[in-house]
């Protein structure tokens, strides 16, 4: 287990969402002093396929899902607390089974 943060002082949020699958995925950007930057999201009930540019740190915040990534087979299952890291330039597979996982994506370098 991680320790999720709760809240982020001192960022600017751009107010402008980031839709994707028809709705069923929205984050919202935080943009952070040191140019750093984080998304902030809600995944609805499916399975989505999500590629990656930077390496990504997914924290869970509430709900769970079950990740598959890009060249493996096994799939692992993540709740609140947990988190699990993407290499850049691959991608991964997202499913929530119900309801509605919340998460922090950071951007690695």
């Amino acid at each position: 287990m991680t320790n999720i943060p709760t809240q982020f002082s001192d960022v600017t949020a751009v107010a402008k969402a980031n839709v994707y699958f028809d709705g069923k995925v929205v984050s919202h950007t935080i943009l952070f002093p040191d140019d750093s930057k984080k998304t902030l999201g809600l995944i609805y009930a499916g399975k989505f396929h999500f590629g990656t540019d930077k390496a990504e740190r997914m924290e869970i915040v509430a709900g769970h899902c079950t990740v598959t990534l890009d060249g493996q087979t096994a799939t692992a299952n993540y709740g609140a607390g947990q988190h699990f890291d993407v290499p850049a330039k691959s991608g991964f597979d997202i499913a929530v089974s119900d309801g509605i996982c919340e998460y922090i994506c950071s951007f690695l370098d």
